[in-house]
């Protein structure tokens, strides 16, 4: 059950750092599937920021807690 819990973390950890790298304007990424004309989101996004950060933070929290040692 411990590697379910890393996996998990690790997984929302890296897509914390990836949403809070676009959220602050640090990574571009141009859109792989679209319907209708679209564009990359340019400059920074607040709100992708604050969520790349928690995100970040419940990734450590989980992968902390699958290594702790009772």
């Amino acid at each position: 059950m411990r590697w379910l819990l890393f996996a998990f973390g690790l997984v929302i950890g890296i897509l914390g750092c990836l949403w809070f790298l676009q959220g602050t304007g640090l990574v571009t990424i141009q859109p792989i599937l679209c319907v209708a004309e679209c564009e990359a989101i340019e400059g920074p996004a607040p709100g992708w920021a604050v969520a790349g950060a928690l995100s970040v933070a419940v990734g450590l929290a989980a992968i902390w807690l699958a290594l702790r040692r009772h």
